[in-house]
């Protein structure tokens, strides 16, 4: 054959793929059952970036093996249009979101066709369009109708430079995760949707994913179950009291203060009998300037400051102990009170400390010049309780709270509210009225979707407004109950709203161009959903994956999909790193661009490295030179077949072959792209000491490579005569009984040393291979006289001698 010209190859295949429309997917195949493979779509806010090309890549070998597997594969591609990465960009550039977005779209788009992945483009999606974001404003009038979506003032993550609110999960270490600068806590109005309502549900059925162990525990840690104790402390000489949420009641007969969070409420109602309140409301204000991850953070200084003049009363024991109010406790997680235990609390244990307070074991079990204590043990001056193990002691002290009607068992968790308003312009505008006379008044469906009006002044504003505030032709709006006059809501929505109901879209393209209502789509919802494969980075693990399986199961209570989870199985991709080992960024000049690596060597090449160069999961390293190898496998692969005759007699390929079938066919599955590409290269390794390949077996290996390296695949199987695709044909299957080892290597050890290893016949019996053993002559040397004591034999494996 002539030499192999990637670019002409690569150009035609696609080109034909395109025009006989292979992979666009119908909602019903007779024969084929569904399989929606899903990657996570992108931000277009610049280039297509080699991170890019490794989530699409090998996810598209999956997507194309089960594809030849004989199913009805969707595999649909949009992008993530709304939000900050794209209006960050554009306002750096002096250029309108709307106007930026859209240019790289395009770009991007034809650098995603550029890969040859099994995109379905005629399902594409941009949520940024007004056909689509209509259905993020439904989807926000449905959360409100069932009361998942309340308005309230209240603290917020604000970031400085980005004039906006941020969700908790936005914020890390402290700082806003798009511009690193140092988050503050501001009382804004705001819209939230109640995810605290699913969060058992959350919980429960995380379990029933096939998804990686590290991601299922990391969002348990972020929903943060707690069973314990509600308890009321009294204030002395007063008509309040504090409410305090413990894990630990076992704990009490330790507490030696109770600890109220700068934000709790009762502070300002103590107010007149607090005696020190402007050292207090001093300490209030400087919390407010911090982050609640740097208030949370383990490792920093405890700050607080008494209230002096109150004094809070233990209902176990009676005895009063001091109040304090500092920032380690957060507002927001379970009662924003805890009792201070601290022989048998870390952060309690360090404030005491600092503060000269009182430290009381209640609890034994350490040693005995240990005065922290954090695990369960046995309770000891604890009064009537003491004696008793932790965990005995949890369930009667519950049962004493509640029957003296001073406390309760409950749950609480660390989730939090998703607050979704945004004082951007670049987003999807709420469809919320505000009237005089009736209040709050949703948008009619028949008036969606509000629409994002392109405003010259889109830079937002000081005082934490969005840009939409200053548009009078958007603002003023008649109400639709009254007809009186009217404003409408002025904050866009988070990104994630979009974003969570996504996979639903691309199932609604198939049908219609996004019209109402939505029981037109259920039956096709039924055919494809839920997700069958989804893969995408771990970044977004407490993120968009967590909203979506709160947008899922809402939907599910409201009657409109019937299944619990969005995506059945989940797998992420590693991160690639510089050639340095260093993350990739343009400061270091270790960025590798794809768009160059096309263009020299071809997007199979490129495909194929990306899948061999580490296990998925993990990602490393770029190689430079390891490229170079990948290319001459597949120039290999091209010139075998030169090698291929009609009639060729079998020259002992069929153990190779079915083996390796069988190795790639589960290494795929399995996302261990790069030993499926080993066992390849062991395969194509053995067929060029051929002198001649055989039809039947040179389909097979073109068929193997096809996921790989799709343009190739399909040249080399045109060359064969086939007039339809190679991806419309089966993917092979082995042959069990011919990949039965007839040999293997059996390691001969004298006193548990191995001497000597030799190949014998898969099965031999002890006896056969003790006969055979004695006889060679490195064991002779080593035996020598010595008797034989026993021998110890492993079938298959090993026979040691012990002499």
């Amino acid at each position: 054959m002539k030499s192999y010209n990637f670019k002409k190859i690569e150009k035609k295949w696609q080109e034909k793929w395109k025009k006989d429309k292979i992979y666009n997917s119908k909602d019903f195949v007779r024969g084929k059952k569904n399989f929606y493979h899903l990657v996570m779509f992108p931000y277009p806010s610049g280039d297509l970036h080699i991170g890019h090309w490794y989530n699409f890549a090998p996810a598209d070998v999956y997507a194309r093996t089960k594809m030849m597997q004989g199913f009805n594969v969707m595999s649909p591609m949009g992008f993530d249009a709304f939000g900050l990465p794209a209006e960050n960009a554009a306002i750096k550039r002096g250029i309108h979101p709307k106007d930026w977005t859209y240019k790289n779209i395009e770009t991007m788009t034809s650098q995603l066709k550029s890969m040859g992945n099994m995109y379905d483009w005629n399902r594409k999606i941009i949520t940024s369009d007004p056909e689509y974001y209509k259905w993020t404003q439904w989807m926000f009038l449905q959360l409100y109708k069932h009361e998942l979506a309340y308005k309230k003032k209240a603290a917020a993550n604000w970031c400085p430079k980005c004039h906006t609110v941020l969700a908790n999960e936005q914020v890390v270490n402290g700082k806003c995760e798009r511009c690193e600068a140092e988050v503050v806590q501001r009382n804004i109005e705001q819209w939230l949707f109640k995810i605290t309502k699913y969060a058992d549900k959350l919980l429960k059925d995380i379990d029933k994913v096939d998804w990686p162990e590290k991601t299922k525990i990391m969002q348990k840690n972020w929903i943060g179950r707690s069973e314990g104790a509600l308890i009321k402390f009294k204030i002395s000489n007063s008509q309040f009291s504090i409410d305090v949420f413990t894990t630990r009641v076992d704990t009490i007969f330790g507490c030696t203060y109770v600890v109220l969070a700068p934000e709790h409420e009762l502070i300002r109602q103590l107010a007149e009998k607090i005696e020190n309140y402007n050292e207090v409301t001093k300490y209030i204000d400087d919390a407010k300037r911090k982050s609640e991850l740097q208030r949370a953070e383990l490792e920093k200084d405890k700050t607080g400051v008494k209230l002096e003049g109150v004094m809070a009363v233990n209902p176990f024991d009676n005895e009063e102990v001091p109040v304090f109010t500092a920032d380690y406790v957060l507002g927001h997680y379970g009662t924003g009170a805890v009792m201070a235990v601290p022989a048998h609390d870390e952060r309690d244990f360090e404030f005491a400390r600092k503060y000269d307070l009182k430290i009381k074991q209640s609890v034994s079990g350490g040693k005995p010049e240990d005065k922290l204590f954090t695990e369960d043990g046995i309770l000891v001056n604890s009064g009537k309780f003491t004696g008793l193990l932790s965990e005995k002691a949890r369930k009667e002290m519950g049962k004493w709270l509640e029957k003296k009607k001073l406390g309760k068992r409950t749950v609480k968790y660390k989730l939090r509210d998703w607050l979704v308003s945004r004082q951007r312009y670049w987003g999807s505008p709420i469809p919320i009225i505000y009237c005089p006379k009736c209040g709050i008044v949703t948008v009619p469906e028949k008036d969606l979707p509000v629409l994002l009006p392109k405003v010259k002044n889109y830079l937002p504003t000081e005082e934490g407004k969005s840009p939409l505030a200053h548009s009078k032709n958007f603002i003023n709006i008649k109400c639709p109950k009254c007809n009186g006059p009217a404003e409408r809501e002025t904050d866009t929505m988070d990104t994630f709203v979009c974003s969570s109901w996504y996979y639903l879209a691309y199932v609604m393209r198939g049908i219609s161009n996004f019209q109402f209502p939505i029981s037109k789509y259920q039956k096709a919802f039924k055919r494809w959903l839920p997700v069958n494969m989804y893969v995408g980075g771990a970044e977004h693990t407490v993120l968009h994956l967590l909203y979506s399986r709160f947008f899922t199961k809402a939907l599910k209570d409201f009657g409109y999909v019937d299944f619990k989870e969005p995506f059945m199985s989940l797998r992420h991709q590693g991160i690639i790193l510089g050639p340095d080992g260093q993350k990739m960024s343009k400061s270091r000049g270790n960025v590798i661009d794809p768009d160059e690596l096309v263009k020299n060597f071809g997007a199979d090449v490129v495909r194929m490295y990306l899948c061999f160069m580490a296990e998925y999961s993990q990602g490393g390293p770029w190689n430079p030179t390891g490229i170079m190898g990948i290319k001459r496998f597949l120039e290999k692969v091209w010139k075998l077949a030169d090698k291929v005759k009609p009639n060729v007699p079998h020259k002992g390929l069929t153990f190779v072959l079915h083996k390796t079938i069988k190795k790639v066919t589960e290494d795929i599955e399995n996302f261990k792209f790069n030993t499926a590409i080993s066992s390849l290269m062991i395969l194509v390794n053995e067929m060029e000491k051929q002198p001649a390949l055989e039809v039947k077996n040179w389909k097979l290996i073109i068929h193997l490579i096809a996921p790989f390296a799709p343009h190739l695949a399909e040249e080399l199987w045109q060359s064969l005569g086939h007039k339809k695709s190679i991806f419309l044909s089966t993917w092979p299957k082995y042959d069990s009984k011919k990949i039965k080892e007839e040999k293997v290597k059996l390691v001969i050890q004298i006193n548990g040393k191995m001497r000597d290893i030799f190949e014998v016949s898969v099965g031999i019996k002890e006896k056969e291979a003790k006969v055979l053993t004695l006889k060679r002559e490195n064991v002779k040397k080593w035996i020598g006289n010595k008797a034989v004591k026993k021998t110890i034999f492993i079938p298959n494996k090993l026979i040691n001698i012990v002499i």
